[in-house]
C-alpha cells in the first residue's frame, strides 16, 4: 500500500501533529525521503517521537520502514524530462506495473455483493471513465445506474441502504458535491468506492474502498490554446485490470 493510501485510510486517527508531518512530506517528497528522523522532526517542528508515532499509526513498524517506502515511491516517480516520448513510455510502463501490484479484493467484493450499484462522475473525463466501467461490468449482469446530479442523488439516497454501493469518479476527490454526497452516505452506512488521483483527498478518506491512479502531464510543444497534455490512460487501464481481477475473484469463490 502506498503512503498516500495509508494516509487516506487512517486520516481520522491522525492528530494535528501527524497532519503537520504529512503536509511537509506531501510537499517535499524528495527531501523527506532523504531526511533522518531528527531532520524530519525539525522540519515539521515536532519531536522525533511524534514522527515514530505517525509512522506507526500508518501501519509501519517505525520510521525506517516508512522512509524505505518514501524512497521507493520517489525513485519510481522519477521520469526523464528531456525526451517527451521517453517520459511517456516510462509513464506507461510504471503505471501498468503499479496497477498490476494492487489488491482489488475489497473493490471486487463490494461490487459483487451490492444489491444495486450507482455511480456519479464529477466531470467530462470522469464521465467517460464511468461509461467504460458500465460497459465492462454489464457482461456480468452488473448494471451500474448513473446519477446525473444533486436532485437525482437525493431521490436515490432516500431509499439507499448498506446493501447498495455508490461509486464516485473524481480527479481530485475534493469536489464540493462529491464530498457532500459521500458525507450523506456515511451517515446511512452506505458503502462507497472512490476512483481518484493518488493523493490525500477528502473523498478517499470518506470511502469504504479506494482505487487510485496517477495521471501525468507532459511538456509537448504549445498549441494555440496553450493547453498542457495530460495522459488519462491510467484511469482506463485501472478499470480493465480491476475487471480482470474481479472475474478471477468471482471464479475463486465459485470453485
Amino acid at each position: 500500500m502506498m503512503l498516500t493510501e495509508r494516509i487516506n485510510a487512517h486520516l481520522r486517527e491522525l492528530s494535528e501533529a501527524d497532519r503537520c508531518i504529512w503536509r511537509y512530506i506531501e510537499g517535499n517528497r524528495t527531501a523527506a525521503s532523504r531526511a533522518s528522523i531528527h531532520e524530519l522532526a525539525r522540519a515539521c517542528a515536532v519531536s522525533s517521537a511524534s514522527v515514530v508515532r505517525f509512522a506507526q499509526k500508518l501501519g509501519f513498524d517505525g520510521f525506517g520502514e516508512m522512509k524505505a517506502i518514501m524512497r521507493m515511491e520517489s525513485s519510481e516517480s522519477a521520469m526523464p524530462a528531456h525526451d517527451v516520448r521517453a517520459a511517456l513510455g516510462s509513464f506507461y510502463d510504471q503505471t501498468w506495473r503499479e496497477l498490476m501490484r494492487r489488491d482489488y479484493t475489497g473493490a471486487s467484493r463490494l461490487i459483487r455483493e451490492a444489491h444495486r450499484v450507482f455511480a456519479y462522475a464529477s466531470g467530462y473525463v470522469q464521465t467517460n471513465v464511468m461509461q467504460e466501467m458500465k460497459r465492462l461490468f454489464v457482461y456480468d449482469n452488473i448494471f451500474i445506474y448513473e446519477i446525473a446530479g444533486r436532485e437525482e442523488f437525493y431521490s436515490v439516497y432516500q431509499a439507499a441502504g448498506p446493501d447498495d454501493l455508490f461509486i464516485f469518479v473524481s480527479l481530485s476527490g475534493e469536489s464540493e458535491r462529491v464530498v457532500e454526497f459521500a458525507e450523506k452516505l456515511n451517515l446511512k452506512g452506505v458503502p462507497i468506492l472512490s476512483i481518484t488521483q493518488m493523493w490525500h483527498n477528502a473523498l478517499a478518506s470518506r470511502s469504504t474502498e479506494n482505487l487510485y491512479v496517477t495521471p501525468a502531464e507532459f511538456g509537448l510543444p504549445e498549441n494555440e490554446a496553450r493547453l498542457q497534455f495530460k495522459s488519462m490512460l491510467a484511469y482506463f487501464l485501472l478499470l480493465e485490470i480491476w475487471y480482470v481481477n474481479y472475474r478471477l475473484y468471482v471464479q475463486e469463490r465459485e470453485e
